[in-house]
């Protein structure tokens, strides 16, 4: 098992497998330890020849390329700033990313290229589509408090932000990740989630710190799944609830679905059904259930010897996460009160990229009870503690939608929406749906008749995962008394 050290190293030193271990293995062959040190050296060498500034911030669009693997330790290695995007994105969220960025430099390959136009990449972002080799960098000596990635991240309204994370950030949530989940150096993980999501890239590191092995994973079908797990001796697969209803729907060899030690769920709570699905076709896996944000990374965790009694529950505390339910008037709950999760301690982001006000709102000072001073996130969640220590989820505060493990900011769907021409106004909110968590459902002004050709729009301007799945359309919508549109009414209307 991983020891818990909380003394931070600079990311790129996660590499900790023995020499012939494998690191990472995929369709093309196994990467042992002694070659992917050399990949990540002459990545940041080919980096460093780019001559660009200290901290300038590069971005990756790319499939679950090698190159992308990577890149978080090479730009690290660099002095650079990673800025890994989402593929799944197109080009108008991703223009979004580069300039509010400052992107140097866009690393794609030419599907993703072609589809930009003038203008998404600011001045100065240089657009490379494939990288060559430079001479090999040492080990970095970087500060453990120096940025070393931005994650972007919806809010409920707006458009993406920033979380900024440090070294430290990245590094100790990889020692928890990979303590708490027991990982050892003969462990296979699959990794399917995005390299742009805080856990999908965590995946990488808490593998590598344990000296385990990592298998990237672009698939289009839940049977992409179960044969790759298969194929690839799998023992550690991670994913959202989306993907677990359909890989209950899929059919496993027992050979194959016992290859499992342990299946790790975050994105969004596991039903009841879930568990027990899971339970029986895993038998012999262990099942931990996650809470977390990207701006804290990860909370909590529940112990898979507790998952059968409180499914419901979100567990405890992470190693390195001091988490905190807070009543509105500053001071602890009591057990069993609805209070407000903070979360604080080394785990904390280091707030949000060129935007002083949203992070003034959501990082604030820690409660004085807290055991770790300083900053904490402030998640706008509800949860209670019970007796039992155990924490569970009661409400989000904000609009997020969550659809398919993905946090989705109802504002940037209705300016893609209204952007036609077909309604000039436009509502987006989240409805529960069995197999998404939540489906889009817009209530728009109009009568309906340009519905399709808006449909055949969006499916060019938006990702599959923030296409609406319904519409309601109205004469008018309901407005409030400062004049705005009231979200309000129309979630009560639509529940």
């Amino acid at each position: 098992m991983v020891p818990l050290d909380p003394v931070p190293l600079p990311i790129d030193h996660v590499l900790r497998g023995e020499p012939d271990t494998v690191a990472l293995v995929d369709r093309a062959g196994h990467v042992p330890y002694a070659a992917a040190e050399q990949a990540v050296a002459r990545l940041a060498g080919w980096l460093a020849q780019q001559r660009l500034a200290p901290g300038a911030r590069v971005a990756t669009w790319l499939p679950k390329t090698r190159e992308a693997c990577w890149m978080p330790l090479a730009a690290a290695r660099a002095g650079l700033v990673h800025v890994p995007v989402n593929p799944l994105l197109k080009r108008a969220q991703v223009a979004h990313i580069l300039a509010d960025s400052g992107a140097a430099l866009l690393l794609t390959h030419p599907p993703r290229a072609t589809t930009l136009e003038e203008g998404d990449r600011p001045g100065g972002c240089a657009l490379h589509v494939e990288v060559g080799e430079g001479d090999p960098l040492p080990r970095s000596e970087a500060d453990a408090d120096s940025l070393a990635a931005l994650l972007y991240t919806s809010g409920s309204t707006g458009r993406p932000k920033g979380v900024m994370l440090s070294h430290a950030n990245l590094w100790l949530g990889a020692i928890s990740v990979a303590h708490y989940l027991g990982l050892v150096p003969d462990d296979r993980a699959l990794g399917v989630l995005p390299l742009s999501f805080d856990y999908g890239q965590n995946q990488l590191l808490s593998t590598w710190v344990a000296g385990a092995s990592v298998a990237p994973l672009d698939y289009l079908t839940p049977r992409d799944v179960v044969k790759a797990v298969d194929r690839f001796e799998i023992t550690t697969l991670a994913g959202v609830p989306p993907l677990w209803v359909q890989l209950l729907e899929t059919d496993w060899p027992a050979a194959t679905a016992a290859r499992l030690r342990r299946l790790t769920n975050s994105g969004g709570a596991l039903t009841p059904a879930l568990v027990r699905g899971l339970r029986a076709r895993f038998p012999d896996a262990r099942l931990f259930p996650m809470y977390g944000l990207t701006e804290a990374f990860r909370s909590t965790y529940l112990d898979p010897a507790l998952v059968d009694d409180y499914p419901e529950s979100i567990g405890r505390a992470i190693p390195f996460a001091d988490v905190l339910v807070v009543r509105p008037d500053g001071r602890r709950a009591a057990k069993d009160e609805p209070g407000e999760l903070v979360h604080a301690g080394p785990l904390v982001a280091q707030g949000y990229w060129q935007d002083a006000e949203r992070t003034a709102a959501r990082f604030r000072p820690a409660p004085p009870f807290a055991r770790a001073p300083g900053v904490a996130v402030w998640s706008g969640d509800t949860v209670v503690e019970g007796a039992d220590g155990l924490l569970r989820f009661v409400a989000r505060a904000d609009e997020m939608i969550k659809t398919a493990g993905n946090r989705v900011s109802p504002q940037e769907v209705e300016e893609a929406v209204t952007a036609g021409g077909e309604t000039s106004e436009a509502v987006a909110i989240g409805v529960p749906d069995a197999r998404l968590g939540q489906a889009i459902l817009v209530v728009a002004r109009g009568d309906g008749s340009t519905e399709a050709g808006l449909r055949e729009r969006l499916k060019r301007a938006l990702p599959g995962f923030m296409q609406p799945a319904r519409y309601l359309w109205r004469a008018t919508l309901p407005r409030n008394a400062n004049g705005k549109l009231d979200r309000a009414a129309l979630r009560e209307e639509v529940a």
